[in-house]
């Protein structure tokens, strides 16, 4: 580690020459990073995305501005200095490039660029005895640092009222459907079926760690069958679900704790204790069920409930019954 920051050089140690030339390839791979949120978006969020497009022309007539510069002090050659090869300079993690980005996280990269470029501007601008170059540094750093008015201001240009609706709706529409629906499929499936067979074997057998291996294989089992099946059924093209690989996640992890729930309780020796403590898991389950539905999916509250805490209920029955017999 030490033998790699030795390559890198200081900031304070960097020549006129060599802060130009770092201004000028950060402002190219800036421009750059909004020109790829601008594509990843231009599909879903249109508006959204032509303010990148406008961001990204900024930083051009920025690095431009700066190559003019560079080409009046020192020549055309520009020295290829970028962020990794100056030590303890600011640098751009690839965030970007990670597909579930949402779009509020996406704007919140966007105006952490903004911040981040505008505080070394001022920086260099402060270290600059040339009288050209510390003026144009020192602008930069004004037009990075008024991000947040730039940002408004191109909001106001692209994302009429209506505009900036539709892409929030559409937004959480997505997240509804690739995370909070498989998910939320997942969840009863898990704690529904697991119900029966896991407090079947504790009133058929009694034995605490015998009906943990019961729920424990049934809720494993159940979450690999429903992520692959929520994975297969649907490749979210034509529907617009999202990622088939995203589903199935959501599906597999969410089915296998809905049945956990209930079944951890049975690593408790005692039996009614391990009971009692595993039937008030199934209750606050199936309400939490309701519940998110009710948030997420807009079902009214007494139908969700009737339809999951009373079927729930009854599938619990079945098992103690079935397990009594």
């Amino acid at each position: 580690m030490r033998a790699l920051l030795s390559n890198r050089k200081r900031f304070d140690d960097l020549s006129e020459q060599e802060v130009l030339a770092l201004a000028i390839s950060s402002e190219e791979d800036d421009a750059q990073i909004y020109r790829g949120f601008a594509q990843r978006l231009v599909e879903d969020f249109p508006a959204t995305a032509a303010i990148f497009v406008d961001m990204a022309a900024e930083e051009d007539a920025h690095r431009q501005r700066l190559l003019d510069l560079h080409k009046t002090r020192f020549g055309d050659t520009v020295p290829l200095i970028r962020r990794e090869h100056v030590s303890g300079f600011y640098a751009r993690k690839p965030v970007w490039l990670a597909d579930h980005l949402t779009l509020e996280k996406i704007r919140e990269i966007a105006g952490d660029m903004e911040a981040e470029a505008g505080r070394f501007y001022t920086l260099a601008a402060s270290r600059s005895t040339d009288v050209d170059t510390r003026k144009l540094l020192g602008d930069l750093a004004a037009a990075e640092l008024g991000h947040e008015t730039r940002a408004a201001e191109l909001a106001e240009k692209h994302l009429s009222g209506d505009a900036k609706e539709v892409e929030d709706r559409d937004q959480h529409r997505k997240f509804v459907l690739t995370w909070v629906q498989p998910g939320l499929a997942g969840l009863m499936d898990g704690s529904v079926s697991t119900l029966a067979p896991i407090f079947a074997a504790a009133f058929a057998t009694g034995d605490t760690w015998n009906t943990f291996l019961v729920g424990f294989a049934a809720s494993v089992g159940a979450g690999i069958s429903m992520g692959f099946t929520e994975a297969a059924s649907d490749d979210g093209q034509l529907s617009g679900r999202g990622s088939p690989i995203k589903r199935g996640i959501a599906a597999g992890v969410m089915t296998t704790i809905g049945g956990l729930g209930h079944a951890l309780p049975y690593l408790i020796h005692d039996f009614w204790t391990a009971t009692v403590i595993a039937i008030l898991v199934v209750f606050v389950e199936l309400w939490a069920i309701a519940w998110i539905q009710n948030r997420y999916m807009q079902t009214p509250f007494f139908r969700a409930a009737l339809q999951v805490v009373f079927g729930g209920g009854l599938v619990l029955a079945a098992g103690v019954l079935i397990g009594q017999a």
